[in-house]
């Protein structure tokens, strides 16, 4: 069966089994078991290749591209990540710890969080963070502080808000002015916080960053929040003689989850926004700084296909139909959380006509555990099936719990045709070794 898929490295076998990064996800669920995470780690690193090329070719020496491991953190992502160049950015202690446990440098990674405690701050700088992006004025005394008692100037950016509608979801809308995300530059407090941060004598601030949002296909939302920022950057020169050596204008470019949704060339998005840059430099009267930009899902969601058994196959004639998986809300709860739309397979009955109409719902006790509602899949769909689930190497394994006191399951990951387990499945001693 021809099939324009959403995602380049699926496709279909001689027996009619889904392949993913060309191995047969059948084959795949029978020897590691499911529910089962797939990542395919040649897609990741091609994926952060593209960033790296755009970078390179569009923005001054000294811009670079992190990885925003809030994405999808475990430590072979990290270790990937170093060894493709790329920085990362974290935004807990438990992502600081996890890079470190890997081997990843510090020094190039930059930590996030509109609430960073106490003890997220020391433990960052303890252990070498190289930029703090704050949110906040009590962060900044905080840090300040901290930096003084480690004999540092820490490095910072300051998170502004640019105050655009991104038109994604709601809930991962980050760049409007009521954020509870960074400073508004339309109210006055962005200048504020500015001249407090130069105030501080452990503090070396070297720029601003923003973000506007997630899952982002909108032509000029980039280039929007660029010329709002370099014109701020341009204003706080006139205004206090600072100019910003650094402009990070987030992440968020958007990904195909399914048939409708759009295609995104990173590389010429990159050269629009470098363009833009340099106008609105050029017109500031500021250098053009250097670039960050924070991509994570459009590194690894399209490299992530998730795999399920089915159990009950639920019939209700004239109303609806459901098959039901090992899995669900627990490894993914992103349709519970936004609505999110994804595209689904019987793995191992590709060449089948799809005639049974169902939604795929998993295993919870929680009548919005649901993965995708309206799917077509074979008619003969039954227990046992392997059934797939596309782009979920973002926001899956990172959102996963143990809800009903279910585990996690294994992280396995596909390299030039072989396959590795990058996380072993949780066992029931996992689920009480913290109970006292």
């Amino acid at each position: 069966m021809n099939e324009n898929f959403v995602c380049k490295n699926i496709g279909v076998n001689e027996e009619g089994h889904l392949t993913f990064a060309g191995q047969d996800t059948v084959s795949l669920a029978k020897e590691y078991g499911t529910p089962l995470y797939l990542m395919d780690e040649d897609r990741i690193r091609e994926n952060m290749r593209v960033y790296k090329k755009a970078f390179a070719e569009n923005f001054p020496e000294g811009s670079e591209p992190l990885f925003a491991s809030k994405a999808c953190s475990f430590a072979q992502v990290y270790r990937i990540a170093l060894e493709e160049g790329m920085g990362i950015d974290v935004v807990s202690s438990g992502e600081i710890y996890t890079a470190m446990k890997a081997g990843y440098p510090l020094s190039n990674a930059h930590f996030h969080g509109n609430n960073k405690t106490d003890e997220d701050i020391a433990f960052a700088i303890r252990n070498g963070i190289g930029f703090f992006v704050s949110d906040n004025r009590e962060e900044l005394d905080v840090i300040d502080r901290e930096a003084q008692k480690a004999g540092i100037r820490q490095k910072v950016l300051l998170r502004l808000t640019p105050g655009i509608d991104t038109h994604t979801y709601e809930k991962i809308n980050t760049g409007l002015v009521d954020s509870k995300f960074g400073t508004a530059i339309e109210t006055g407090q962005a200048e504020e916080i500015v001249k407090y941060a130069l105030t501080k004598e452990n503090i070396e601030l070297k720029g601003y960053h923003c973000h506007v949002g997630s899952q982002v296909f909108a032509e000029d939302v980039f280039e929007e929040a660029a010329l709002i920022m370099i014109r701020f950057i341009g204003h706080m020169k006139d205004v206090c003689g600072y100019t910003a050596e650094y402009l990070d204008l987030g992440g968020g470019y958007g990904v195909r989850y399914v048939a409708g949704d759009g295609y995104i060339n990173i590389a010429e998005k990159i050269r629009s926004v470098a363009e833009t840059v340099a106008k609105a430099s050029a017109e500031a009267g500021v250098p053009f700084p250097k670039i960050l930009m924070e991509p994570g899902r459009s590194i690894v969601a399209d490299a992530g296909m998730t795999l399920y058994t089915a159990g009950s196959v639920k019939r209700i004639p004239g109303y609806k139909n459901y098959v039901s998986i090992d899995g669900g809300m627990t490894d993914n709860p992103r349709f519970a959380l936004y609505g999110s739309k994804y595209t689904c397979y019987n793995a191992g009955k590709m060449n089948e006509e799809r005639t049974l109409n169902a939604s795929l719902v998993g295993r919870c006790c929680e009548s919005g555990d649901i993965i995708a509602e309206k799917i077509d899949f074979a008619q003969s769909t039954c227990r046992g099936d392997v059934m797939a689930v596309c782009t979920t190497g973002a926001y899956n394994y990172s959102m996963a719990s143990n809800y009903n006191r279910v585990a996690r399951p294994a992280m396995v990951m596909l390299k030039g045709g072989e396959s590795y387990i990058a996380i072993r499945r949780e066992t029931l001693d996992d689920l009480v070794n913290l109970d006292i």
